[in-house]
């Protein structure tokens, strides 16, 4: 308790929250600064029982109501590959927050998750996955449904884990004459069109002939990763697959998707997994994953010399430094890039001229 201006004067912090308030009694007789401390520490019975701030509808709320509204409205917007990895990320996160009231999580009870996960082996980034996933939670109870305030959000600026994930397997010639030819017919026409557009499984999967010019020998990508849309261009290679396949006349009476299953309908991922770890077995390859093919799609044109910037472009790269892992690939590019200075500054010119 102190006076300002003649008047005494309350400052409580409590769990992170301050309270600073006239108590509004002159400062004065010895009776008033009794009076002055009474109602200071009514404040702070109110305060330690809660009722003296007015409770959020999260104080009601368990991890698990805000996890389960949570993958009712936001996950349906996003990607099913990012679904999935929702529902895993909740196998671990529900066993350890999910009976906490909301309001009783703080940033300590998050390091504790955060050094059990890696205790028991989770990588980096899938712990990091796990987080983001709460802090967007968190978020929209903040912001949308406004069932905690400001001061309850304890993934704000919450450190993530440092990530050392950066993958460069691409298939050798040998090894990708093998893949093509151990697997199924559907199988290969999806696999050489994503080794020649670098397109992600997602993408592969999705894609409608509506989004097809073959004229023009492009496709439109509406949903990527980065949530940009892109065109794509397609060499022979792709136009290979797709142009046999748009003389189909079944796939109008079915659906709009280029890759079908033998019912005609969209292929199931699952499914494309299962046929694609078959392949890659029954072809003795090793360490190599669906989503690999698009490093050997870079890779390629890497090794090709074709610029950094353009592989980025082509890939859909938003940043520069995902492309830049693949520079290494490209001598002959960079070779190139020096031999430009040979015009400027020919030695032996100069030697001559020197009289040497």
């Amino acid at each position: 308790m102190f006076e300002r201006s003649g008047v005494w004067y309350t400052c409580i912090r409590y769990n992170g929250r301050k309270v600073q308030r006239s108590l509004g009694v002159k400062v004065g007789k010895k009776a008033d600064e009794r009076l002055a401390r009474d109602i200071e520490s009514k404040i702070r019975t109110e305060i330690i029982e809660g009722n003296y701030f007015d409770k959020p509808i999260g104080s009601k709320k368990t991890f698990k109501d805000m996890m389960d509204r949570f993958m009712k409205e936001h996950a349906p917007k996003v990607s099913a590959n990012m679904q999935d990895s929702y529902t895993s990320s909740l196998k671990h996160l529900i066993p350890f927050f999910g009976d906490l009231n909301l309001l009783s999580i703080s940033r300590k009870k998050i390091s504790k998750y955060k050094v059990l996960r890696l205790d028991e082996g989770a990588r980096p980034s899938s712990l990091n996955r796990e987080l983001a996933m709460v802090s967007k939670a968190f978020t929209l109870a903040l912001e949308d449904w406004e069932w905690i305030s400001g001061n309850d959000k304890p993934f704000s600026k919450m450190p993530y884990e440092r990530e050392n994930n950066e993958r460069d397997r691409w298939l050798a010639d040998d090894e990708e004459k093998r893949l093509l030819e151990n697997c199924s017919e559907w199988l290969r026409e999806i696999l050489i069109f994503a080794l020649n557009t670098g397109l992600r499984q997602g993408e592969l999967l999705s894609l409608e002939w509506n989004r097809v010019n073959l004229f023009r020998e492009t496709i439109l990508i509406q949903k990527t990763k980065n949530g940009k849309p892109k065109t794509v261009p397609l060499n022979q290679n792709a136009m290979d697959v797709i142009e046999p396949k748009s003389e189909q006349k079944v796939r109008k009476l079915k659906n709009d998707f280029v890759f079908t299953n033998s019912h005609g309908k969209k292929i199931d991922r699952y499914n494309l997994r299962r046929a694609f770890k078959k392949a890659v077995s029954k072809a003795e390859i090793e360490n190599f994953r669906f989503h690999d093919l698009r490093h050997c799609f870079c890779t390629k044109l890497a090794q090709r010399g074709v610029d950094i910037y353009m592989i980025a472009k082509l890939a859909g790269h938003e940043d520069i430094r995902m492309t830049q892992r693949y520079s290494h690939h490209c001598p002959e590019s960079l070779r190139d890039g020096v031999k430009a200075l040979e015009a400027d500054c020919n030695l032996t010119a100069l030697e001559e001229k020197r009289g040497f």
